[in-house]
């Protein structure tokens, strides 16, 4: 009977990781298109909901990856990846509070990897898998997409050179409709996949799926990908500014590039089944846009401080995760940890939107 609960308390940290995913990287999907004008903020946010869902239900690639590819199985329990959930969901939070687009994906395999280490030591990490499927990608994704864009970018302004501004203005736009709409996909058939690898993972070591024979189940395809679309839905409005504006001021033509040079790198990576991460590509590919235009034109230092959140997020999560797992060790064995830090966590939010609340009443009555 523990074991289910517990079992429940980590599907459910999972699928809440999956909405703070959605709203966390909404700005990946959508800034270029909003920017530009291309879409209205909630059509286009509406546009990348439907289509985060429908690309979470292509393949199972990443989440094989995420259950299996790096870390042992067998190692695992259900107390450490709701550790390692939690550390990924307050790495999350604190980068969105900042509005810093930090990597969703590597604040996840950061968080499980940490809690992990924290439980059992290095033993349960697959260290090859982690370099090869984790590492070496986020080194890759950014330049690449930086180059892709960067080409489409001089390309289509050769093409273009002589027409007049508004009809090359207004087709980039419809463009942008459909390089946006791909990205969203893209990022479906990645980031979903990441949460169906967790709770396949705690399935795995409740007994409930084989580790030999790993499936991930119908109902959590489903459960994950609709998570995903709603926090998609709710929006990171924060993070949008960042990415649609703040890095370069964007044309319609540099945000089609810049979305399809993403699109492209993440449907290659969720192919071959790294968990990339739609925050690196999508930042390269605006940076690349911006910069074969002239050098100037991006805010290096804006860039710079985005570069650095990705550099802490791997390590930052783990501690997190660590601390999570060794939090609810102390706290009681089995069920007890997990209960009492979801109480404090539930009970911290209420108060801090009562708190709210009441401000907002106040300033109302001024």
């Amino acid at each position: 009977m523990h074991s289910d609960v517990l079992l429940v308390i980590v599907v459910a940290a999972a699928l809440a990781f999956d909405f703070t995913n959605g709203f966390h990287d909404t700005a990946n999907v959508v800034a270029s298109s909003i920017s530009t004008r291309a879409l209205s903020p909630r059509m286009a946010v509406a546009i990348a909901s439907v289509l985060n869902f429908a690309g979470a239900l292509v393949s199972l690639k990443v989440a094989a990856t995420i259950a299996t590819g790096i870390i042992s199985p067998g190692k695992v329990t259900e107390s450490i990846m709701f550790a390692g959930l939690l550390g990924a969901i307050a790495w999350n939070l604190l980068t969105w509070v900042f509005g810093l687009p930090s990597s969703s994906s590597h604040a996840l395999i950061g968080g499980v990897v940490g809690a992990l280490l924290a439980a059992a030591g290095g033993s349960g990490v697959k260290l090859g898998g982690l370099v090869m499927k984790v590492v070496l990608p986020a080194l890759l994704a950014p330049p690449v997409a930086f180059a892709l864009a960067g080409v489409a970018i001089v390309s289509i302004y050769w093409a273009i050179g002589r027409r007049r501004p508004g009809p090359v203005t207004r087709g980039f736009r419809g463009g942008q409709i459909i390089s946006g709409s791909a990205l969203a996909f893209a990022h479906g058939s990645n980031d979903a996949q990441k949460t169906m690898g967790v709770i396949g993972l705690a399935l795995v070591a409740h007994g409930s799926v084989s580790a030999q024979h790993f499936r991930v189940p119908v109902w959590v395809v489903i459960a994950s990908a609709s998570a995903m679309a709603l926090g998609t839905y709710a929006g990171g409005w924060r993070i949008i500014r960042t990415v649609g504006s703040r890095i370069i001021k964007m044309n319609s033509a540099q945000g089609f590039a810049a979305q399809g040079a993403g699109a492209a790198v993440i449907l290659v990576s969720s192919h071959f089944g790294y968990p990339l991460s739609s925050t690196h590509v999508i930042s390269g590919g605006v940076a690349g846009a911006g910069a074969a235009t002239r050098l100037s034109a991006v805010r290096w230092g804006v860039a710079g401080n985005i570069a650095a959140a990705w550099a802490l997020t791997l390590p930052a999560a783990g501690l997190f995760g660590a601390a999570f797992y060794w939090l609810q060790d102390l706290l009681g064995a089995g069920v007890i940890g997990p209960l009492l830090i979801v109480f404090a966590l539930v009970s911290g939010l209420a108060s801090l939107l009562l708190a709210r609340r009441g401000r907002m009443a106040e300033a109302a009555r001024a």
